[in-house]
């Protein structure tokens, strides 16, 4: 095990000559003298200090295609959160710079669980663009409508985006495991006109129908005009799905040209949605402009992705980095897209994937590394992984230990980005850097353009201590509003009304005398016993450890006048919660932390609540033990198993 202080990799001088971001500091003439830490230091104050002039730079530096007035401000009323206003009078097409390259390049390869494969060329993209448009406009649809889908992670969802966004219309989209309330929850609210979907997809093995769950969620979404069921899985299209149109139907047409529709830099692009758990989800709306700009910065300059790089991340449509992954069309990069279980048919699948489509930059989540390593894995025996350049992973906190296994199992010489953000920004806050050093815990730094601090309780800015991570200038993709909230009520609660005109993201965080920064897990769901402030990762980074704890949810248990730590732990199958394994989890977690980490109450569980993008939900959990009602369930991918955290005797004592 690496100290924290010591780099686990850092760039060579060839990679940093070679990088986007140096050349970026050369485009804007900044210092490029001094180590790599101080020269992206002077980059980020400098992108702080001069926004307007940095995030034009980032227009003018990736070229646009676009419309922005000759004398016209790049902001205005820059110092109001919310209020800012970027690019007024700016025009462009997200589907348009997305399909800048219409060349015979591969743009898109999907692969299944059962090894089937399609791949596309960019020139074949834009011609199936351009037919389900021209179907699209034959529905009426037009600038801001709203145009939904239900749908796996594979190619015609992106043809399906593309089209909608290329009429200046709004795209949003779930996966199709949602229960039908989940999703009249999220689409009921936005009212589409069109709504895409599957007969059925695939998942660890199992082929699932979701006939009857379409038509039941077609029977209730009255503002949708025209159904397009795709046939994803080898099932039969159900007589229970009436009045749909099959995919290849609907693309029945000559269109080969595609006339994108001009749009104000701030128009809606995409609805996302939150959680949902503590109630129905708000709808998160992202625009045009902001989108492009940032997720340009993040996948170029952080990320260094290029033309003849291949992009993967382990995603579904119903998770924001789908709409992050998606944008890497428009560096003209080749998209990687798998639908299905990453551990099937074992746990080799993404490792083969990762070798048969030579995949240079893989995404993935925390939990899936921590799986992975749990599973005995070892792909750097197994595999060559030969293209493999940068791993990138959020969802959750990623652990120490994971950095190790990492490094240890996987691969030596590689970029590890750790990357925090979320829907609500639809990208990150913090993330990767090509040319710095990976340190053990920490994300790389924070992104570019972005004023990013640490707040303690009194509103006061620290480094090296936890704190509330917020944003203190405003920033092109913040949200522009909550869909149906006029008055913009929710929208300043949810973000601003904490700090005066300052950005609380609602992560609890610390920022390194490094330049990295370190989150701890969710603020709200921080444990505070004998009123000291807790993040819940603190104490999963030491449960980790046990090679009996597949994985495991802390919560705060009201007690006494105070609060004390319950954590509850899903064991490898076949294992017991003995006196002697809670013991051992005690000693790793008071030898590793603090005795204030040390939980009061250590219990076993058949299972973990989990949202539909992966999320463990502490919230839900500590309302089911002390009694209180889940308000939504159908925001999880599965409900059942908060009945293993109802009434139980462990608590009473």
């Amino acid at each position: 095990m690496t100290d924290m202080l010591t780099p686990l990799w850092s760039p060579s001088a060839e990679q940093i000559a070679a990088s986007r971001m140096l050349d970026f500091m050369h485009y804007v003439n900044v210092q490029t003298e001094g180590t790599p830490e101080q020269q992206y230091k002077a980059l980020h104050d400098w992108s702080v200090a001069n926004k307007e002039q940095f995030w034009l730079s980032i227009w003018r530096y990736f070229d646009v295609i676009g419309r922005m007035p000759e004398h016209g401000p790049v902001l205005l009323h820059g110092n109001k959160m919310p209020g800012a206003e970027w690019f007024p009078g700016a025009q462009l097409n997200f589907a348009e710079n997305l399909l800048r390259y219409r060349d015979t390049r591969p743009a898109l390869v999907f692969t299944n669980e059962h090894q089937e494969r399609t791949e596309i060329t960019y020139g074949e993209l834009y011609l199936q663009v351009a037919k389900v448009a021209e179907a699209l406009k034959q529905n009426g649809v037009v600038a801001g409508d709203r145009v939904a889908g239900m749908l796996p992670n594979c190619i015609e969802t992106i043809v399906a985006m593309l089209a909608t966004t290329s009429l200046g219309a709004v795209w949003s989209s779930c996966s199709p495991d949602f229960g039908v309330q989940g999703v009249l929850d999220r689409f009921g609210q936005i009212e589409p006109k069109v709504l895409f979907t599957v007969n059925g997809y695939y998942y660890n093995g199992k082929t699932i129908d979701i006939g009857d769950k379409v038509a039941a969620i077609h029977a209730q979404l009255p503002t949708v005009e025209t159904l397009v069921v795709v046939p994803f899985a080898s099932l039969s299209v159900s007589n229970e799905i009436t009045n749909a149109t099959l995919w290849a139907d609907y693309c029945d047409n000559t269109a080969t040209n595609i006339t994108f529709v001009p749009r104000q830099f701030n128009d809606p692009l995409y609805i996302m949605f939150s959680s949902g758990t503590t109630g129905v989800p708000k709808c998160i709306v992202h625009g045009i402009g902001g989108t492009l700009l940032q997720h340009l910065k993040e996948h170029a300059l952080h990320t260094d992705l290029r033309r003849d790089d291949t992009l993967f991340y382990f995603t579904t449509c119903g998770w924001m980095m789908w709409n992050w992954l998606v944008s890497g069309l428009a560096l003209g990069a080749r998209l990687a897209l798998f639908d299905g279980s990453p551990f099937y048919p074992n746990e080799h699948a993404m490792a083969d994937l990762i070798d048969k489509e030579d995949i240079t930059v893989f995404g993935t989540s925390a939990k899936y590394l921590s799986a992975l390593e749990k599973s005995g894995a070892k792909p750097r025996e197994t595999h060559a992984l030969t293209t493999l350049r940068t791993l990138l992973t959020t969802g959750s906190v990623l652990a120490p230990e994971s950095f190790d296994y990492v490094y240890r199992d996987i691969k030596a010489d590689l970029c590890l980005s750790s990357i925090s953000g979320g829907t609500d920004i639809v990208s990150c806050f913090a993330l990767g850097n090509p040319i710095l050093p990976v340190y053990r815990g920490q994300l790389q730094c924070k992104g570019l353009g972005l004023a990013v601090n640490v707040y303690n309780e009194n509103g006061n800015a620290v480094t090296g201590e936890k704190g509330e991570l917020v944003c203190e200038q405003s920033f092109p993709c913040m949200p522009t509003g909550f869909w149906h909230d006029k008055n913009g009520e929710r929208y300043f609660n949810a973000y601003f009304n904490r700090f005066p005109n300052i950005w609380a993201h609602g992560d609890y965080a610390e920022l390194t005398a490094q330049g990295g920064v370190i989150i701890y897990g969710r603020s709200d769901a921080v444990l505070n016993p004998g009123g000291v402030r807790i993040g819940t990762a603190e104490i999963y980074r030491q449960v980790e450890k046990v090679d009996a704890v597949l994985e495991s949810i802390a919560v705060g248990q009201k007690w006494q006048d105070d609060e004390r730590v319950v954590l509850f732990v899903r064991l490898r199958d076949g294992l017991t919660l003995t006196e002697e394994l809670t013991t051992t989890i005690k000693k790793t977690i008071r030898a590793n932390a603090t005795p204030r980490h040390v939980p009061a109450v250590i219990a076993q569980v058949k299972d973990i609540p989990r949202t539909i993008s992966g999320k463990i939900v502490e919230l839900a959990v500590r309302q089911v033990i002390h009694g209180e009602t889940v308000k939504n369930t159908d925001a999880l991918a599965n409900p059942e198993a908060l009945q293993y955290f109802a009434n139980r005797t462990e608590l009473s004592t």
